[in-house]
């Protein structure tokens, strides 16, 4: 059975088996996260409030540990470890850069806790969905390292969202 796919941008792509889909999503996320940490290291260091900055600083560390997974799974799956372009991912990129070009203090401190969540829940769908197919097409051992990036992305969430609630609730003191 043949599956197609539109993309953002118009392209139909088709693919023949589930295994491809698989592999496809594998090259997308390894895109998303070699760009992640690049983009995290940005976050870091235009965030002025100290923990949201922290926590950029430290998921920047935990991605580029997510990108040698990747390619760990690539590895064991016997595919060569290659980036297909994620639109999503590049959408919230350059949306930044532009909202970063006319904004700073504490609305760009907000706005970049509020881009990290976009970016985490996209993550925790993408590792989710991949960690399923794996599981589902006996890839055992790549399930695991999936899922261990998933729980990963869930606890990324989880601290990025308890920083832009503290910096709200400093924000409406002031």
């Amino acid at each position: 059975m043949e599956l197609i796919r539109q993309r953002r941008d118009g392209t139909i792509m088709t693919t023949d088996s589930i295994d491809d889909l698989f592999v496809e999503g594998l090259q997308e996320l390894y895109y998303a996260e070699q760009q992640l940490v690049d983009a995290l290291e940005t976050l870091a260091e235009q965030t002025d409030d100290e923990t949201a900055s922290q926590a950029f600083s430290e998921h920047r560390d935990e991605t580029q540990e997510q990108v040698d997974r990747l390619e760990q799974v690539f590895e064991q799956i016997g595919e060569e470890a290659r980036t297909r372009e994620e639109q999503v991912v590049k959408a919230l990129i350059d949306e930044h850069e532009q909202f970063a070009q006319e904004n700073d203090g504490d609305v760009l401190d907000r706005y970049n806790m509020g881009i990290g969540q976009k970016t985490e829940h996209y993550e925790i769908a993408a590792y989710g969905n991949l960690a399923s197919l794996a599981q589902k097409t006996g890839r055992d051992d790549a399930a695991e390292m999936l899922a261990e990036t998933l729980r990963e992305e869930e606890e990324a969430l989880e601290e990025v969202t308890e920083a832009s609630e503290q910096f709200d609730e400093e924000q409406v003191a002031d």
